[in-house]
């Protein structure tokens, strides 16, 4: 389940081309479940009607600081008081001025003033000119609005209403939903913490044309990360290559063959509060990389291969909880519970990997080093890592309360 589910989230618009693109992030906000409430400016009007809002929240879009009260609906005072968190997307240099300066001069900067005490979260979308963006008064009171705790996510580099090409466009929808559920789980149970999370499947050069693979998308992998960092976690992902975007917020370290991980495990995890090992790492890799494509000829081929270092057996990780994956085909508990005391874990994820590899979803079950074992049955795989971010968060309290 998503964390913006139940939430109450004040979409501020303010006057720029890009409030078209609002509309596809209210969307976005409403289908995981958040109530919308739309403030747009009065310039925001100019580009677009507020029915646009209207119908994709099924809520009034307020624009007028004087709209009437009534018992229930106080204006600003009841949005600012129900409020989860303010985005404002587009927000243009206007608005980033106003907001920084504490203007209180229409419906969207008094709601932010009455809803700042609460310490209700501010993410901002900045969307201008190229020069208008980078001019230092701009630059200072994102540095300003920064230093209060605001998130500012974005601009883009592209294509601009004027023609020419510079940063200034408007993140996509998709990078301020990311933003907006750091924001919303900066103070969860895993804030202060280092979580390392390896996906994808490693490559292993033949030649500089082909390579040695398996069917792994990244998929679980990506979806622990994102519901790490849901719950508050500093997130390290360290990937090999896939279809996936990158999430906003993560540290990502791009890899390709098992050795390449090793060196980036190596480097991140030492120290790292929890690793998690999701990445599907090819066992063996070719003894001689062909400098050149190797050409096709009548007789058959062999290549020989050398295995690859087991990494989770190989890196010492003192203090740092430990969790692997068995991606099996059979005898899962004994492989699993094999891999769990040769790789020194805390915690062993034992799927089919037939039908976990290139599947929105995934059975799964854990292998603790108590002994104990819990089965999470078939799931979409963001329902599945919420589960094991939450387990994992479950052994570092128990770590944490033993040694205190």
């Amino acid at each position: 389940m998503s964390i913006l589910n139940g939430k109450r989230i004040i979409l501020g618009v303010s006057g720029g081309i890009a409030a078209y693109k609002a509309v596809d992030l209210a969307s976005m906000l409403v289908q995981a479940g958040a109530t919308v409430d739309v403030i747009m400016t009065r310039s925001a009007t100019e580009f677009l009607q507020p029915l646009s809002f209207e119908a994709i929240t099924k809520r009034r879009v307020h624009i007028d600081v004087f709209e009437p009260w009534s018992e229930s609906e106080k204006g600003h005072i009841t949005l600012a008081d129900e409020a989860d968190l303010i985005v404002v997307a587009p927000a243009t240099a206007n608005t980033i001025a106003r907001l920084a300066y504490g203007m209180a001069d229409d419906m969207l900067t008094v709601t932010h003033l009455s809803a700042t005490p609460r310490g209700v979260p501010l993410v901002i979308a900045p969307a201008m000119e190229h020069h208008m963006f980078i001019h230092p008064a701009t630059q200072a009171n994102l540095a300003t609005l920064r230093a209060r705790g605001a998130w500012v996510v974005g601009p883009e580099h592209g294509r601009l209403a004027s023609g020419a090409a510079g940063l200034g466009r408007l993140a996509a929808p998709e990078r301020i939903v990311g933003a907006i559920e750091q924001a919303l789980g900066a103070s969860g149970p895993f804030a202060g913490k280092h979580v390392v999370v390896t996906a994808g499947a490693t490559r292993e050069a033949i030649d500089p044309i082909r390579m040695l693979t398996n069917r792994s998308t990244g998929k679980m992998g990506y979806a622990i990360a994102q519901a790490a960092i849901q719950a508050g976690a500093r997130v390290t992902l360290i990937s090999a290559p896939t279809d996936l975007p990158d999430i906003e917020g993560v540290t990502t370290v791009a890899i390709e063959s098992a050795l390449e991980l090793l060196d980036a495990v190596t480097a991140n995890a030492i120290g790292a509060d929890a690793l998690v090992m999701a990445a599907a790492v090819a066992d063996y890799r070719p003894l001689e990389v062909a400098a050149d494509k190797i050409k096709k000829s009548d007789d058959d081929m062999s290549i020989r291969l050398t295995r690859n270092p087991d990494i989770l057996a190989t890196v010492e990780t003192p203090g740092t909880l430990r969790i692997g994956f068995a991606a099996e085909t059979r005898d899962h508990e004994v492989n699993a519970l094999g891999k769990l005391e040769r790789k020194n874990l805390d915690l062993i994820v034992a799927n089919d990997a037939r039908q976990a590899m290139g599947s929105d979803e995934n059975a799964v079950s854990l292998y603790y080093r108590d002994g104990r074992v819990e089965v999470l049955d078939r799931a979409a795989k963001t329902g599945i890592a919420e589960q094991i971010v939450a387990r994992v968060g479950d052994l570092l309290s128990a770590r944490s309360a033993s040694s205190t």
